[in-house]
């Protein structure tokens, strides 16, 4: 069969601006006529005459259109230049493995289909994000350009007649318009991600620990892919390596519609994992997000660590990891939500600590030129420099060997930790599909009340705590690598305790607004305190600055983590 390229005239669709992670809409909005052959002609052709000759590598989370989206994205690149696809076998490639693998092949970027966190199904959410050539999200200028190209589309380039079968590990070649090779080469999607852990962590020491073979007593881990991407990952690396018992993990068969589950690793779309690890049977639980580059980690009856803790202990323990023992510490990162607990960590160690926009696109520079190889971000994700993405396995990793290089529990090492650094009391409100125009119209007011002169000073008080404003600003980002600015990235209110307020509107959401309110307090010595009565002065402050329930129209967020 003779292999023709095609041009296909096409309509602009006006709202194919991608977000902080590309490009997420509904199914049904992904599957109208033309809006994602427009979409993937775009990537490509921003990316201009790199295109021609190059590698790119293809795969998602497995959620609903994910398989219809890569037989589109295989016809597209066939017919625009590239020269090889690398496809995992049925689609599959979670985040982290895609940036990884990015990395390995020196490959030009990857194609990624997720709508990470969010639900998935034929009535819910489906997503494309482009990967650049370091492995990580593509930047503001390359989103940017990508969005100024589907508002100019005419036309778009396929080669309709090509079929690919991605069930079986392989590689396909074919001849189009009788003169360019192209290559579909199937690939495990685990072998590569898996070596990389290998290299990353001692599978020996961890392999004895789980099995008590070093202590006398097996580790019971409970570990939930939520019926996401990182079930074969998990299934591989628990069980086949490191010797975990087959109950050990849980919902490990993706599923396009995550089998009716909520893919976000929180106290509240995980609860069926904390109520068991509640119950005393297990010493360590965790779980990820359908994409797997977020987790969640809770110890013995489910004693929960914050993002943000978490970030700060693995700082602390980086040296126990043999990645780290051959290629040294470098500085730290945080995203600006993220409570200052990683901070404290930097400063003791004499490490910088860098402080960025939400989105992970915002560490890549400061990693690839030798700034940082820890960075985190406090909505559940973690990551080192050996990719450009955060990664949910790795970061239970490296909690499995800490445990097995201090012998303490998840809540002992935690303990252990306050008490060195004091603790950092933080919440994270999120108040999902609000009115967008609301959400708006409360970002406008607030920006208006804390440019005004008499805001710096005035006391809030609350449930008998009061609070003075050192501080307060529309958060701005500049890169020191390449000078780029990111402007407005969120509202910040600064207290003369330490004390902070955070409020931005999210960029993941492919419905209406999701307001995102974070309260972040320290405390040098009452470090064991509960922190949802710790923390309600400073709610009810925020809640009074912002007027968000008069706003929004909500009593009560959606989610609390």
């Amino acid at each position: 069969m003779t292999l023709i390229v095609e041009t296909i005239p096409t309509t602009i669709f006006d709202d194919q601006k991608p977000g902080t992670s590309g490009l997420r809409k509904k199914v049904k909005v992904f599957t109208q006529v033309n809006y994602t052959e427009n979409f993937i002609q775009c990537v490509l052709a921003a990316n201009g005459s790199s295109l021609k000759g190059s590698t790119l590598i293809v795969g998602g989370d497995g959620r609903y259109y994910c398989k219809e989206a890569i037989a589109i994205i295989i016809r597209i690149c066939a017919a625009n230049g590239v020269c090889k696809l690398l496809v995992g076998q049925n689609g599959i490639l979670s985040t982290p493995a895609v940036s990884g693998l990015i990395r390995h092949h020196k490959a030009l970027g990857g194609i990624v289909l997720t709508a990470s966190h969010n639900p998935g199904g034929p009535d819910n959410d489906f997503g494309i994000k482009f990967n650049c050539e370091n492995g990580g999200p593509a930047p503001d200028t390359v989103t940017n350009h990508i969005y100024q190209l589907t508002n100019a589309i005419k036309d778009y380039k396929i080669v309709k007649d090509l079929q690919v079968d991605i069930t079986k590990v392989g590689i396909h070649t074919y001849t189009i318009d009788n003169q360019q090779e192209f290559v579909v080469e199937i690939i495990d999607s685990v072998e590569n991600y898996v070596k990389c852990m290998k290299e990353i962590f001692d599978f020996v020491k961890l392999r004895k620990f789980l099995s008590g073979e070093t202590t006398g007593k097996p580790l019971r881990i409970l570990i939930d892919s939520m019926n996401g991407v990182t079930g074969p990952y998990v299934r591989e690396i628990f069980l086949n390596c490191l010797s975990a018992l087959e109950d050990g993990v849980v919902h490990t068969r993706p599923l396009p519609d995550f089998g009716g589950l909520h893919p976000d690793p929180n106290l509240t779309y995980a609860k069926d994992l904390v109520q068991t690890v509640a119950n005393g049977e297990y010493d360590i639980g965790a779980a990820f997000d359908g994409d797997g580059d977020r987790n969640m980690i809770v110890g013995y009856k489910a004693f929960f660590v914050t993002p943000s803790d978490s970030l700060a202990v693995i700082a602390h323990h980086l040296g126990c990891i043999p990645y780290f023992q051959k290629h040294g510490i470098q500085g730290f990162a945080r995203s600006m939500p993220t409570a200052a607990a990683i901070d404290l960590v930097g400063q003791k160690l004499g490490r910088e600590v860098f402080e960025v926009p939400t989105g992970w696109k915002y560490f890549g520079n400061l990693m690839d030129a030798g700034y940082l190889c820890l960075c985190g971000e406090e909505s559940f994700g973690t990551g080192s420099n050996h990719i450009r993405e955060k990664d949910g396995i790795w970061a239970v990793l490296a909690w499995l060997s800490i445990m097995q290089d201090t012998g303490l529990s998840v809540e002992d090492i935690l303990k252990q930790h306050w008490s060195t650094y004091g603790r950092n009391y933080f919440t994270r409100y999120d108040y999902e599909e609000c009115e967008l125009q609301s959400c708006n119209d409360m970002m406008a007011y607030l920006e208006k009340t804390i440019c005004d002169l008499s805001f710096v000073g005035r006391e809030f008080t609350a449930e008998g705590k009061s609070y003075k404003v050192k501080m307060a600003d529309n958060f701005s980002y500049t890169d020191p690598i390449d000078k780029s600015v990111a402007i407005k990235q969120g509202i910040r209110v600064l207290f003369e305790d330490g004390s902070r307020i955070i409020i931005r509107l999210s960029g993941t959401g492919s419905t209406g607004g999701t307001v995102r309110l974070y309260i972040d307090s320290y405390e040098k010595d009452n470090i064991l305190g509960q922190a949802s009565i710790m923390l309600k002065p400073l709610i009810n402050v925020a809640l009074e600055i912002s007027r968000l329930p008069q706003f929004t129209g909500r009593s009560a967020p959606t989610v609390i983590t």
